[in-house]
């Protein structure tokens, strides 16, 4: 695949210069597809977003506007099985152990010793995973939609997840992980994209948790080519940009985050950290922030660091980067030049 064909996903449109884009052939052999853009004001750090399913990095474009304007470094790959990077069709090269491995190519080949590293939705999953695996390559770390995940997150079976949460929520809030599990959900999905969009994006959160998160309730708004009005805050532009992009790449890579999740490889490759390991990460950290868009639950992850923590809460979805932009911007730099006083 040429350089011009992957930038033609959306390389092309603003904030992104379409010069900044870069293919690396990391050290087990994939084509990664990402963003570089070199600090411009002296002493500022690099700045490392990994996004989640299903887009690609487009998804950190406010961001990107906002922080190229003050001089930052930035390193914004569309991760595994998504945009312009390759998509293998096996789950098991999605183990966090080697997508940590790919991330830390990246920062290797752009010569970046030290970044901040921001995550949303599995993007947090590998941000949790190059804390544990590789630490001090970082001054920072930034959840969004998602906390910080432990290795022991998932010894608890999906299946039994959703009957523990049916039981406090009254419903299972893993539900759709069965369907994104199934084969052939990518056609199905594939078949009925828009389907999936308006439900990811849908402007009732009510919505969200009736026809998303119980078992077979997704299943059935896909199939059935269900409708829905979308949040206000992605414009049809960026509609068309993230619909072109997915129909591009298919569903069979964005899918596997959730396979090997749902199969016995996640745990495998998770014993992987020790508790050695994860007990110095949490000494280790000097800050990081959660900017939480979903419940105050997630707040749990306090317990996971023993030095200073940052908690802004916003009223938004999960896309909360998206849809409360200007706050998170402005959360995040402040945070982020309290870590550069603290260098």
């Amino acid at each position: 695949m040429s350089s011009k064909s992957l930038h033609v996903l959306h390389g092309d449109k603003p904030p992104f210069n379409p010069s900044l884009w870069k293919n690396l052939i990391v050290t087990r052999g994939l084509l990664y597809h990402y963003y570089f853009s070199p600090q411009t004001s002296s002493g500022k750090p690099t700045l490392i977003f990994l996004h989640g399913f299903p887009n690609s990095s487009y998804d950190w474009r406010h961001q990107v506007s906002f922080f190229q304007k003050h001089g930052y470094g930035l390193i914004v790959p569309d991760m595994l099985g998504y945009g312009g990077t390759e998509k293998p069709v096996d789950p098991k090269m999605y183990a966090s152990s080697l997508v940590c491995r790919d991330v830390v190519d990246i920062l290797d080949k752009e010569k970046v010793e030290k970044g901040v590293l921001i995550g949303h939705d599995w993007g947090s999953k590998t941000v949790s995973r190059l804390i544990n695996y590789y630490p001090e390559r970082f001054t920072g770390f930034a959840f969004l939609g998602l906390g910080y995940i432990p290795p022991e997150a998932f010894v608890l079976p999906y299946t039994e997840r959703n009957t523990l949460s049916k039981s406090v929520l009254g419903y299972e809030n893993y539900g759709y992980w069965e369907f994104f599990s199934s084969d052939g959900a990518d056609q199905s999905i594939m078949d009925n994209l828009d389907s999936l969009f308006d439900i990811l994006y849908a402007k009732e959160t009510v919505s969200a948790i009736k026809d998303f998160a119980p078992l077979g309730a997704l299943e059935g708004f896909i199939k059935n080519g269900r409708r829905t009005t979308t949040a206000a805050y992605v414009k049809p532009e960026e509609r068309a940009i993230q619909m072109d992009t997915l129909r591009r790449g298919g569903m069979t890579g964005p899918l596997n985050w959730y396979k090997i999740v749902t199969s016995t490889s996640i745990e495998r490759d998770d014993d992987q950290v020790s508790p050695l390991s994860s007990f110095i990460c949490r000494r280790q950290l000097t800050n990081f922030v959660s900017c939480i868009g979903i419940p105050k639950e997630m707040a749990s992850v306090l317990q996971y660091s023993e030095s200073d923590v940052t908690v802004r809460e916003y009223n938004a979805s999960h896309w909360v980067m998206m849809e409360a932009r200007d706050e998170v911007n402005r959360d995040l730099l402040e945070w982020i030049e309290g870590l550069e006083d603290q260098v």
